[in-house]
C-alpha cells in the first residue's frame, strides 16, 4: 500500500511528468544547444516568465513576481527595501514620519525617524535572523510582537514589518488584509512570508494592496527540493525597490558591463545573479498541474480534509492524548493540522514506519499537511486510524503507576 503523504507543507510531491521534462532540459537544452539555450530555450527570461505563472496563484497580475534565489535571500532583499521605501516617505523624497508623510510637510521638517522593524515573535527562525541583519544594515531596531498582535503594534517609528501569513508550527492563518491596512494607516511597509500559504489558499496580494511578499515553491507548489523562491513587488513600488543585492542580472543593461549600477525596470529589479536553470525549469514543469485548477477549489477541499481529519482524530484517539493547536475556525486555519503530543518525535517516527508521513517540530508538535492535489479522504481517515493505533501501543508500553503512588506534592 502506498504511503499517505501528509508532509507537503515541508516538501511537495513530485509531479509525474517532471522527470521527463528535466531529461529534455539536460539532454537537449544543455547537452546539445548549450549556450544557445539562454535565448533559444528561454533560459534568460525564465525568472519573470515563471513568476507570471505563480502570480495568479497568489492573486497578482503579471509583471510583479520574479523567481530566483532562496527564501532567506529574498526576505533580506524585501525587508531592506521595505525600510528604505518607508524612510523615503510616500513621495520617495526624504525621511518619513507619522502616516508616512515626508518630513518636509512638518514645521521645521522635524519628525520621528522610522527606525523600527516589527517581526512575529513566533516567526520561522530564518526570518528573525534575516530581519536582525536587515536592521543592522538600515540602522533600525527589531521589535518582536506576539502572534496575532501585529496589527495593533504599528507606531510612528515603524518602518517595516515582516509577517507570516500562516504560522509554520501551528497552521494558524493570520489576518493579511487587516495587518496590511494597519501598516498603511501608520505609514509602514509590510513584507509577507507566504511559504505556508502559496498554493494552499487564496492570498489576494493585489486585492489587499500588499507591498512586498516572499514565498517558497517547494511546498504546496511542488517545485522540488531547494527550488527557487519568489519575490512579489507591487507594481507602483517597483521604481522605488532599492535592492541591497544589486547584481548584474537586475541591471538595466546586464550585458553592457557598465562599471556603475542602473536598476532594471519592473520585477527584474528583484533578480541578483545567474539563475539556477535546472531548478527553475523543474518548477516551471511542476506548475503545469495547476492548469485548470483554481486555488479557491483547492482551499475548499483542504478545509474539508482538515475538518475530516480532526473529526477522525476525535473519534479514534482517546480524549486528552493529543491536543490540536490549529484553530478550528476556517478563517484562522491554513492547510495543516498541528497536534500537541508529549512524545511527538517518537510517535512520528512510528507513523512514518507504518506508512503515514508527516513531521514534527520540537518539542511536542506533530504536523500534518493536507495537499488536495494528491491527498484524499481515504488517506485522511487512514492517517487518523494509524495515529490512534500508534498512540494506543504507546499507552500499553507505558509503565503502570504503583498503587498509592503520588504524582508529586499537592498544589504543583
Amino acid at each position: 500500500m502506498a504511503p499517505v503523504y501528509l508532509d507537503g507543507n515541508s516538501l511537495g510531491a513530485l509531479p509525474a511528468h517532471v522527470p521527463d521534462v528535466l531529461a529534455e532540459v539536460v539532454g537537449h537544452q544543455w547537452g546539445r544547444l548549450r549556450i544557445r539555450s539562454w535565448e533559444e530555450s528561454g533560459w534568460w527570461s525564465a525568472p519573470e516568465r515563471i513568476g507570471d505563472r505563480i502570480a495568479p496563484l497568489v492573486g497578482a497580475a503579471p509583471g510583479q513576481v520574479v523567481v530566483g534565489d532562496s527564501t532567506s535571500v529574498n526576505v533580506f532583499k524585501a525587508v531592506v527595501a521595505a525600510v528604505r521605501i518607508a524612510q523615503q516617505g510616500p513621495s520617495g523624497a526624504g525621511p518619513a514620519g507619522p502616516g508616512g508623510i515626508g518630513a518636509e510637510s512638518f514645521p521645521g521638517g522635524s519628525v520621528p525617524l522610522r527606525d523600527e522593524i516589527l517581526v512575529d515573535a513566533a516567526t520561522f527562525p530564518t526570518d528573525g535572523y534575516i530581519a536582525e541583519s536587515a536592521a543592522r544594515m538600515t540602522g533600525c531596531r527589531i521589535r518582536a510582537v506576539p502572534p496575532g498582535g501585529m496589527a495593533a503594534a504599528f507606531g510612528p517609528r515603524t518602518a517595516a514589518a515582516l509577517a507570516n501569513h500562516v504560522d509554520y508550527r501551528t497552521g494558524r492563518l493570520h489576518d493579511l488584509p487587516g495587518v496590511t491596512a494597519a501598516a498603511h494607516a501608520a505609514g509602514a511597509v509590510v513584507v509577507w512570508d507566504l511559504c505556508h500559504s502559496a498554493g494552499a489558499l487564496p492570498v489576494g496580494l493585489d486585492e489587499h494592496g500588499v507591498d512586498l511578499a516572499v514565498g517558497c515553491t517547494y511546498k504546496y507548489l511542488n517545485g522540488g527540493p531547494g527550488s527557487p523562491a519568489f519575490l512579489y513587488v507591487r507594481r507602483d513600488l517597483q521604481p522605488r525597490f532599492d535592492s541591497p543585492l544589486p547584481g548584474w542580472n537586475s541591471h538595466a543593461d546586464p550585458f553592457g558591463m557598465a562599471p556603475s549600477y542602473t536598476a532594471a525596470d519592473g520585477a527584474a529589479r528583484g533578480r541578483v545573479g545567474t539563475p539556477d536553470i535546472l531548478s527553475l525549469l523543474a518548477l516551471e514543469a511542476a506548475l503545469d498541474v495547476w492548469d485548470g485548477v483554481s486555488v479557491e477549489d483547492v482551499r475548499a477541499e483542504s478545509l474539508a480534509l482538515t475538518d475530516f481529519f480532526l473529526e477522525c482524530v476525535a473519534a479514534y484517539v482517546p480524549e486528552g492524548r493529543v491536543e490540536s493547536v490549529t484553530p478550528a475556525a476556517h478563517a484562522e486555519r491554513g492547510s495543516q493540522i498541528a497536534l500537541r503530543c508529549p512524545d511527538a518525535g517518537e510517535v512520528m517516527r512510528e507513523l512514518v514506519a507504518r506508512g503515514v508521513v508527516g513531521d514534527f517540530r520540537r518539542p511536542d508538535v506533530l504536523r500534518f499537511g493536507f495537499t488536495p492535489l494528491y491527498v484524499g479522504f481515504a488517506d485522511t481517515e487512514r492517517a487518523a486510524r494509524v495515529l490512534a493505533d500508534v498512540l494506543a501501543e504507546h499507552e500499553r508500553r507505558a509503565p503502570a503507576a504503583e498503587p498509592g503512588a503520588s504524582a508529586g506534592p499537592a498544589g504543583d
